[in-house]
């Protein structure tokens, strides 16, 4: 009989308890965090102890600033902390203003076997989720060998085709040789593409291997031009876009610096987020990547920035993680969460601004020195 409930779960990477469900009068959306060295939770969530608070505003630990974006007032409060079997606490249960009276120790005894449900209930699920994982994992490895087996044909087969092609066309009469010329140059650029493709994709596959093995690779920093990185991407794309009518532009990019990064892992974060534009503007529209030096001269700002339709709320709160929706027809939903983890690896941030009808602008952050 209270005003409100939340389930917040730490996460040891960020060292903070994160909402990961709330009920009641204006609830915090799921995601929302703060460090686990704060408030009345995170003391919770430290000293293994369940409390009871007879008015929030008069104790110190009380984090406010959860109240102030919400717009709640909490008034009366327990939070009860959550553990595994083995004692380890993993999160914080939270009651709050009770209808009618004041939560006492009664409540306190009716929480915690509640609370034991819960954390049984989030275990069984981290286990069944852990359990999929490896499933998962054992699939991608099988499918990582097929896959890199099949590649080889086409591998050689572009390289026959190119020296047959140069052949044919060598022999052609001179009727017409600039149309020839242009047929030529055209195919060979085809098979370029799809060659360097065939062989970006090969080093995927090589990296879900390395992955099922247990060998994930570190990124592999070293001197890089980002005009290399965009101009690979977008002769990469440049087809797609012609095919919809959609212009690739980048403004600013050729005047970077060389700067210490992982060339490939670029590649594969700005590929995902041009790829994803193509497929949300319409004919006529464009994709810019802009790039600029920013303050200080440490770190580049780059804008990926295109005229879509804009992604709503429910879409773009989610983007960066494992819960993104794609609206893209066979799409998973993990390109931008790719892209996030790539942007982490060079110690850079990424965020995103999106306008319904007018555009999405990816704004990144990345040092020039690298990691």
């Amino acid at each position: 009989n209270c005003q409100a409930c939340s389930v917040l779960l730490a996460n040891p990477e960020t060292k903070s308890l994160v909402f990961y469900h709330a009920i009641g009068d204006r609830p915090p959306k799921p995601g929302m965090a703060f460090p686990w060295s704060q408030g009345i939770a995170g003391s919770v969530f430290a000293t293994g102890e369940p409390v009871v608070i007879k008015d929030a505003k008069d104790d110190q630990r009380h984090f406010g600033e959860i109240d102030q974006l919400t717009g709640f007032h909490t008034k009366d409060m327990i939070a009860i902390p959550l553990h595994r079997w083995e004692g380890h606490p993993i999160g914080v249960l939270e009651v709050m203003n009770k209808r009618n009276d004041s939560l006492n120790q009664d409540d306190v005894a009716i929480l915690m076997i509640i609370g034991a449900f819960t954390a049984l209930s989030i275990e069984q699920a981290r286990l069944f989720q852990e359990a999929k994982l490896a499933e998962v994992a054992r699939i991608l490895g099988n499918i990582g060998h097929d896959v890199k087996n099949m590649l080889m044909p086409v591998l050689c087969g572009t390289s026959l085709l190119r020296d047959e092609m140069n052949e044919v066309f060598a022999d052609l009469p001179d009727f017409d040789p600039d149309k020839g010329r242009i047929s030529h140059e055209l195919c060979l650029e085809v098979l370029e593409m799809v060659a360097n493709n065939a062989k970006r994709i090969q080093e995927r596959v090589k990296e879900i291997a390395d992955c099922v093995k247990g060998l994930t690779s570190p990124p592999r920093f070293a001197p890089c031009k980002l005009h290399h990185v965009v101009s690979s991407v977008f002769d990469t794309l440049k087809l797609a876009a012609q095919e919809k009518g959609i212009t690739l532009v980048h403004e600013g990019i050729l005047e970077l610096p060389v700067m210490q990064a992982d060339e490939s892992r670029l590649f594969n974060a700005f590929y995902n987020l041009v790829n994803n534009a193509i497929s949300e503007v319409p004919k006529g529209g464009s994709i810019t990547i802009k790039g600029q030096i920013e303050a200080m001269g440490k770190t580049v700002h780059v804008s990926v920035i295109d005229t879509g339709r804009g992604m709503p709320a429910e879409i773009r709160d989610t983007l960066f993680t494992s819960r993104a929706i794609s609206r893209k027809q066979g799409g998973t939903g993990l390109g931008t969460k790719i892209v996030k983890d790539v942007i982490e690896a060079h110690s850079g941030v990424i965020a995103v601004e999106s306008e319904i009808n007018v555009g999405t602008i990816f704004h990144i952050h990345l040092p020039l020195g690298g990691s």
